[in-house]
């Protein structure tokens, strides 16, 4: 197994999603690995938690990259996060991304889970999980 990968996916997945235009005229620069201290936009977009499984095989080191992606409002209702989300799911599924090591070899949607935030009854989360396949090109 390797995790090295790991960086290279995340990277490649905020360059795609920050890139797409259809997001981006949802939630603008609002895209966030960390989310910033401080005051944060009405709407927006958050790497998140990832999951990590081994698929080596006799053919090289490989790893299942399961991984959220999350869309936070405090707009009234749910239709502005999902609008949001389906957006992040166009971007994603089935992406085509170049990472700096390794290769990807599928991206798939797999659910998501629309609530609001415990924290917050005013705010609205939706979050998607995807799982991505990836193979590593360097010797362990």
């Amino acid at each position: 197994m390797t995790y090295a990968i790991s960086p290279a996916l995340q990277r490649a997945v905020f360059q795609a999603l920050s890139a797409d235009a259809a997001l981006t005229a949802l939630v603008g620069t609002a895209i966030y690995d960390a989310v910033p201290s401080g005051g944060v936009p009405t709407t927006f977009v958050s790497l998140g938690p990832e999951e990590v499984e081994d698929r080596s095989d006799a053919t090289g080191a490989g790893a299942a990259h399961r991984f959220t992606v999350s869309v936070v409002t405090t707009e009234a209702g749910f239709e502005a996060a999902k609008t949001v989300a389906a957006a992040i799911c166009d971007a994603l599924t089935d992406a085509s991304l170049t990472l700096t090591r390794g290769r990807l070899v599928g991206l798939w949607f797999e659910r998501a889970a629309a609530s609001r935030d415990g924290s917050n009854a005013n705010r609205r989360r939706v979050d998607l999980r995807f799982r991505a396949r990836v193979e590593d090109d360097q010797p362990e």
